[in-house]
């Protein structure tokens, strides 16, 4: 799941990797995830960078904590916007790999939607 030599955070990684499974189907709703500890005891990481990956899936509508009934993969929200955060999730991480700056990274999805949505003179 996790790769040493990337410019990618861990955070982010397992983050992107929980987002991915879900969009998926690979992991359904209602589907416990492994406690903030567990997971980070497997993979060697510091419980904060666990729970803050957890935090921007809980953010992003794609998982829910239940306090002593653990996390699980959360089946509330649209599926179309959750489909869509992920993407946006998806773009951030590899621009962030490439190392592409952010104010470039948000001009160039600008300059994506606007040649997708053309703006009407409908006002």
């Amino acid at each position: 799941m996790l790769d040493p030599d990337s410019r990618v955070p861990p955070y982010e990684q397992v983050r992107g990797h929980y987002a991915g499974r879900i969009a998926d189907g690979e992991l359904v709703a209602g589907t416990r995830l492994p406690t903030v500890r567990q997971l980070a005891a497997e993979l060697g990481l510091a419980v904060n960078t666990v729970a803050r990956a957890y935090r921007e899936l809980e953010g992003a509508g794609l998982i829910e904590t239940r306090g002593r009934a653990g996390t699980v993969v959360s089946a509330r929200g649209d599926l179309a916007a959750s489909a869509a955060v992920l993407a946006a999730e998806a773009f951030a991480s590899r621009v962030t790999a490439l190392g592409v700056s952010r104010s470039d990274a948000i001009a160039m999805a600008r300059e994506a939607l606007e040649r997708r949505y053309p703006p009407s003179n409908e006002g």
